[in-house]
């Protein structure tokens, strides 16, 4: 799938990779916030010392940035779009040309999952979908 990103949202994604050094590979742009999915295994590099990369852009561009990281699967892509929730089980179903995926989120994690107003179970959907074509995440 192709992914077309805004002007603003390349030059973030430029400016977070001069500024970090990490890859970055998507940018979604929210009123409130920023959401940059960072290659695999380069998270560390993106957050930097005790957050002090994330920390600095953010003062810099004046909004919140979020970070996720990628991953090589769509089972592991969904549970790192979702984190810090803890997932125990993700089950990607096609049925009737719809591809869902069923996340299995412990009780006390099912907030933290969902965020305020929904904005993280949203987040999640819209990296899904652009990513690995799941239509829908089903908290379970």
């Amino acid at each position: 799938m192709r992914i077309t990103l805004s002007d603003e949202a390349r030059q973030y994604i430029a400016y977070f990779e001069s500024a970090t050094d990490a890859t970055v590979r998507d940018c979604l742009l929210f009123d409130e916030r920023v959401v940059l999915l960072i290659a695999a295994g380069e998270m560390g590099t993106a957050i930097g010392p005790g957050g002090k990369h994330v920390r600095a852009v953010e003062d810099d561009i004046g909004t919140t940035v979020e970070l996720v990281e990628d991953a090589e699967t769509a089972r592991a892509f969904v549970e790192n779009a979702l984190a810090p929730a803890a997932v125990r089980h993700v089950t990607i179903s096609e049925q009737g040309g719809e591809c869902v995926a069923y996340v299995e989120i412990p009780d006390p994690d099912r907030g933290i999952a969902i965020g305020a107003d929904g904005k993280n179970i949203h987040t999640a959907r819209k990296l899904v979908r652009r990513h690995y074509e799941i239509d829908d995440i089903q908290l379970t």
